[in-house]
């Protein structure tokens, strides 16, 4: 099953920039297809080689950065090609 991951990470310092590119470098690194826009990052992938992978990046950047919040959504399917039709 493919999966959409939509995620927001939100590091609670003043130097906030630093963590957000590194996080969103690991993901674009992976196997994965990674689109950006300003507010948010998407990954697309199938669902257990996914959350293996998010698993383990997610726990790198928590154990890097102090405080920091990470809101995230999963889509069962793969949105990686929706374009608005308005």
């Amino acid at each position: 099953m493919n999966i959409s991951v939509e995620f927001t990470l939100m590091p609670l310092q003043t130097d906030f920039e630093p963590p957000i590119i590194d996080f969103i470098k690991a993901l674009r690194d992976s196997e994965f297809r990674v689109l950006e826009n300003p507010l948010s990052t998407q990954i697309y992938g199938e669902y257990d080689a996914l959350m293996l992978f998010l698993t383990a990046t997610i726990k790198t950047s928590f154990n890097d950065i102090e405080n920091v919040v990470l809101n995230m959504k999963i889509v069962k399917s793969d949105r990686s090609d929706y374009e608005p039709h308005f």
